[in-house]
């Protein structure tokens, strides 16, 4: 009788303690405290592989590879995931790798995407490399790959599944479409995706807005059915981007550095990249075998002026006395552009500044002029959100201006984009 009631008293103990544990888990302020501690882990853990993953994008940056070559980049990244313990696919087009990562518990499917090519050099030196990380995607693999390590020492809390795409040939705008075309996501059907890209923002910025953020890019293309004289076509030629440009008055958006402007700058609700379309100043002119053929490219902020743009153009060729000479009016390029999900914009926006400050995400009131990129392709097809992550260190003469020759980034970007998409990653994740 003795051992009985005193087994009983244990049990009810226990039983006492374990309500106790589950009241706590489920309060507040008990939750808060865990959760700060958590992403408190992340950033220290951050600290601890920066090194390694700044050995990690030195190697990237040294063995560059263009579209369509980037099987050194695909087994370097293989081998990094499958240390970390991740299942890797490569059978998902080209030389892109894919790392998977399952939490402990069922829940969602969250993408990661990160380019991996180079640019091509275009120079006398015969001594210099053919290719160069020159627009960061050395940075963006890095990063990639620190998210994919924080996360999987994290595993155990994960409710579903990660996934790191590591997309081949962005630069050629075909990487993205020809991965979907090739059944990635019947493969791996994430329920959202994310991605990023360096630029010349102060290093350490991250910044994003909901909808378009770059202009939507054009190259329309004007054929005629005879040769037209230079001068015809010059004349032509500087008319239609003079009727076609628009800009803010006393703004000049075509000059990109500008965007780093406090007051007319991305960080400004007055941009001067809210509205606009830069043309180029002179059309590519050409013969072809019916006769003369002008191209040129323009960049239009908003998609409602799209269809304008080509009555426009007839109407200037016609109101040049070039009716009957004009065979016709097309765009012969004309790519998606990146469109983030409002939706999940305004989620990532107020989870990262939750857990790192109102200053850490700073909004985006333009778009950007001139680049594009094709992760526009996977927005297409799942909601997602790509962020802009600031490179530059202008105190140290750094600065990360994408496709320029002397292009460089302060590699602390690295840290601070690892500690905070792991945490956007890990919220997602965690229930």
């Amino acid at each position: 009788m003795y051992i009985v009631k005193k087994l009983s008293v244990k049990i009810l103990l226990e039983t006492l303690a374990l309500l106790m544990f589950v009241v706590c888990m489920h309060h507040p302020a008990i939750g808060q405290q865990q959760n700060r501690l958590r992403h408190e882990s992340i950033q220290k853990e951050t600290d601890k592989i920066f090194p390694r993953l700044v050995e990690c994008r030195l190697h990237l940056q040294a063995n560059p590879e263009l579209a369509t070559s980037e099987q050194q980049t695909q087994a370097y990244i293989k081998k990094y995931l499958s240390d970390l313990g991740l299942q890797v696919e490569t059978d998902v087009y080209g030389y892109g790798i894919v790392g998977i990562l399952k939490g402990e518990k069922p829940g969602k499917k969250i993408a990661w995407r990160a380019d991996m090519d180079a640019l091509p050099v275009n120079s006398a030196d015969q001594t210099s490399p053919a290719a160069q990380h020159g627009c960061g995607h050395d940075v963006h693999m890095a990063v990639a790959l620190g998210i994919a390590e924080i996360l999987a020492k994290h595993k155990s809390q994960l409710h579903g599944t990660a996934y790191f795409i590591f997309q081949p040939e962005e630069e050629t705008f075909k990487g993205a479409k020809s991965m979907i075309e090739n059944g990635l996501f019947s493969k791996i059907h994430p329920d959202e995706i994310y991605g990023m890209h360096v630029t010349a923002l102060p290093v350490g910025q991250i910044m994003v807005k909901e909808n378009e953020l770059f202009a939507y890019q054009k190259r329309i293309k004007i054929s005629f059915t005879e040769k037209l004289a230079d001068n015809i076509a010059q004349n032509l030629s500087g008319k239609i981007h003079q009727g076609l440009s628009r800009a803010q008055s006393g703004t000049q958006p075509w000059e990109l550095q500008q965007i780093l402007d406090a007051e007319k700058g991305l960080s400004s609700p007055n941009s001067m990249f809210r509205d606009y379309l830069i043309m180029d100043n002179n059309f590519e002119v050409y013969e072809d075998k019916n006769g003369t053929v002008m191209e040129a490219y323009l960049y239009e902020t908003s998609a409602s002026n799209l269809p304008k743009i080509i009555p426009a153009v007839k109407k200037m060729i016609e109101e040049n006395g070039l009716k009957n000479q004009l065979a016709s009016i097309s765009f012969s390029q004309e790519n998606p552009t990146v469109n983030n999900d409002p939706a999940l914009t305004e989620m990532a926006n107020r989870t990262l500044k939750d857990i790192y400050g109102e200053n850490s995400v700073t909004t985006d009131y333009g778009q950007v002029p001139y680049f594009n990129d094709d992760f526009a392709y996977f927005q297409q097809k799942v909601p997602g959100v790509y962020f802009f992550l600031g490179g530059s260190n202008f105190d140290k003469g750094l600065i990360a201006m994408n496709h320029s020759p002397d292009f460089k980034v302060d590699e602390d970007c690295i840290s601070i984009g690892v500690k905070r998409f792991a945490s956007l990653m890990f919220e997602r994740l965690k229930e």
